[in-house]
């Protein structure tokens, strides 16, 4: 009966919902009721306790092969290895949707956990907004997409989980990317509990500024995982490839590096308001087109999850509903800041609103490439494929500027130009270029006698020097800092890691970019290949049984001239259940360089031959490295204490930031502001 039991629990979630969604909002905004304010916090908890039961019925049904439940029967079978029937839970529709409602519970009890020095009716705003959501989507849920459907009689054997998913990185990425879609309902609430109360003050940005990061952060390494996940998975040896989904969760990401901008300067000067809640509700409804255009069946990729259009008209509505709902509270409190002051030019507001625009602007390109094929489809007006050139050539101007205009936006004061400050960071500039063109000209040379690489281009200067720019201003302002009195606060450490983060990923992506050789080659038994000045050699091709599937496993020996210094085994894999084929590349990683292998088909003739692709990509560890360290800075601007502090306390203990070399305490996570997800930083040099 554990099916039953999760089906009821999620009804009875759905009610729970209803109840947070409606008394605690009605005791706040009408009848101003303690009582009916105070239930926020424990229907939130409820709710989640109620899921968290759902979600333990879903996981027993597959644990025990439960196969009359059509969901288990459709994602899993008896040979599926035990960790991956964990994940096969939000490998399909049904599941995910669970997965989504478990995270946002999740968010909701650490709003109600944490926010014990808010205003009691902000509270019950944020959390009835949070459980109005709650209530869309598990009516999707209940109506469309019960994962606790009955079939009869059951099938003695399950169809399998999708041979792509049947990976760890699957296993973590995607509640790690729910995680920061489902973060940014936080900042949409403190909006629309703005809205709704009329005080867009720096009270309510300050407030809403960790959930933002800490969103945000989750978001970032949701999409590094995914890129890793990709690159070592598909076989193709790359790491981002403009796909209609990998764009559907960057948009979110760029509206969010701008949102957690614009809520500083909100936060700290009370500018950009009515900007502000703009980006929380973009933000927002981007994570909600998202799930549409996965749901939809609107899309055909490795990432989509349904093709029932029914169950898209839903996701659309109530998508439009969000946004409609959310315009309209915007449209009546805009007269309110229509005499909101400006920012002086060159002051950090202006490097701030800059980045924020450009964020968006850049969101607008990927949307237009990603949604105008579905539009001329749907019109029947032909078929149109936008690629990787049209985000290349669209996407890369933007990010330069980004990019160019983040380390003097560190450094100079809020509310005045002082151009002195940018001054400062020039000789760390100017080095970074000389140290980008050395660089440059080292990778041009050939490597070897049968392959070139491409590099020593002036892209190759450019995201070198930006990202060497990144790094040496940023050794400087910590050198700066330090000789004044007091300790910075965790929120500057963060910005520091975070643009270090940047730095790597810049860098990274320049190397690869620059410097990556390919080779496609057919080898027989005993041949050898030489690729940037390292020989592989084919010693063996046998096949290898796995838990459920079969494999063709190369064998082959890796040498430096004539010492050996490794052995790399790319397979070629068959599961049982689907005959699906994968490929499973080879690896040998360090800090400085991959060397990559890929074993393709079998070739007909004598001798016998195998295809293979062998890469030598130099720096592309660090695109994932720079992620981590962005991560951890918004992590560690997310905890800084005076998020916890009254607007005007905190103000007081980051006064140092407009004194000295302008790199105050305050700058909180401006450094965030260009930290970028891995495909960001790719304008800079793709």
């Amino acid at each position: 009966m554990w099916p039953e039991v999760g089906h009821l629990a999620l009804i009875m979630a759905a009610w729970v919902a209803v109840l947070q969604a409606v008394l605690p909002l009605w005791g706040s905004l009408s009848v101003r009721r303690a009582g009916w304010q105070s239930l926020a916090r424990p229907l939130a908890v409820l709710q989640l306790l109620l899921i968290v039961v759902s979600f333990v019925a879903l996981w027993h049904a597959f644990y025990v092969h439960d196969f009359s439940v059509k969901y288990v029967a459709n994602n899993s079978n008896t040979l599926l290895p035990t960790p991956y029937r964990l994940s096969a839970i939000w490998a399909g529709h049904e599941g995910s949707l669970v997965l989504w409602v478990l995270m946002l519970s999740l968010w909701s009890v650490a709003v109600a956990t944490f926010s014990k020095r808010l205003p009691q009716g902000l509270v019950a705003q944020v959390l009835g907004v949070m459980g109005a959501v709650s209530v869309g989507f598990l009516a999707f849920i209940l109506t469309l997409s019960n994962p606790f459907a009955r079939q009869f009689p059951a099938p003695a054997e399950g169809r399998d989980l999708t041979p792509l998913l049947q990976d760890p990185g699957l296993v973590i990425h995607p509640p790690m990317l729910y995680m920061g879609y489902v973060g940014l309902s936080v900042a949409f609430a403190f909006a629309m509990a703005a809205l709704l109360s009329g005080r867009l003050d720096a009270a309510w940005a300050r407030w809403a500024r960790p959930w933002t990061v800490a969103a945000w952060g989750f978001l970032t390494l949701g999409i590094a995982l995914g890129s890793w996940w990709a690159y070592y998975e598909l076989g193709w040896g790359g790491w981002w490839f403009w796909d209609p989904v990998e764009n559907a969760s960057l948009m979110p990401w760029l509206v969010a590096t701008a949102l957690i901008h614009s809520l500083m300067v909100t936060d700290k000067r009370g500018q950009f308001k009515a900007w502000t809640v703009l980006l929380a509700i973009g933000a927002f409804s981007l994570s909600l087109l998202g799930t549409f255009l996965v749901r939809s069946g609107v899309l055909t990729s490795v990432h989509a999850f349904a093709t029932d259009p029914s169950r898209g008209v839903f996701i659309l509505l109530f998508l439009v509903v969000v946004v409609g709902v959310s315009l309209a509270l915007f449209a009546w409190r805009a007269p309110q800041w229509a005499n909101a002051s400006q920012p002086v030019a060159g002051s950090r507001e202006s490097f701030l609103l800059l980045n924020s625009v450009l964020l968006v602007v850049a969101m607008a390109a990927v949307l237009l490439g990603t949604l105008y094929p579905l539009i001329i489809d749907a019109l029947n007006l032909g078929k149109l494929s936008v690629g990787p050139p049209y985000f290349d050539r669209v996407f890369v101007p933007l990010m330069v500027p980004l990019l160019l205009a983040m380390v003097p936006g560190t450094v100079v004061p809020w509310h005045v130009a002082r151009w002195a400050a940018v001054r400062s960071v020039l000789v760390p500039g100017a080095l970074a270029l000389l140290l980008a063109s050395a660089w440059a000209s080292w990778g041009a040379a050939p490597q070897d006698a049968d392959t070139v690489t491409t590099a020593g281009g002036w892209l190759t200067v450019m995201g070198g020097t930006l990202g060497g720019w990144i790094v040496l201003s940023g050794g400087w302002q910590i050198v700066q800092r330090l000789r004044l009195p007091g300790s910075p606060g965790l929120a500057w450490w963060g910005m520091q890691v975070a643009h270090l983060g940047v730095a790597v990923l810049v860098l990274g992506i320049t190397g690869v970019k620059s410097f990556e050789v390919e080779r496609d080659v057919r080898l027989g038994l005993g041949d050898s290949v030489t690729v940037a000045g390292v020989r592989y050699q084919l010693i063996s091709v046998d096949n290898h049984l796995g838990p459920n599937y079969l494999a063709l496993r190369a064998q082959m020996r890796v040498f430096e001239g004539d010492r050996q210094v490794g052995t790399l085994q790319p397979e070629k894999r068959r599961y049982v259940s689907s005959a699906m084929p994968m490929t499973e590349a080879a690896i040998d990683r360090n800090l400085w360089r991959d060397r990559y292998v890929s074993l393709g088909e079998p070739l007909t003739g004598e001798p016998p031959q195998w295809s293979f692709r062998v890469y030598h990509k130099p720096f592309v560890s660090w695109i994932w490295l720079g992620a981590v360290f962005m991560v951890l800075g918004g992590g560690l601007a997310a905890f800084d204490r005076r998020y916890r502090q009254a607007p005007s306390a905190a103000r007081a203990s980051g006064a140092l930031a407009d004194k000295g070399v302008g790199m105050g305490l305050g700058s909180g996570v401006s450094g965030v502001s260009a930290a970028a997800p891995v495909a960001l930083a790719k304008g800079a040099v793709s």
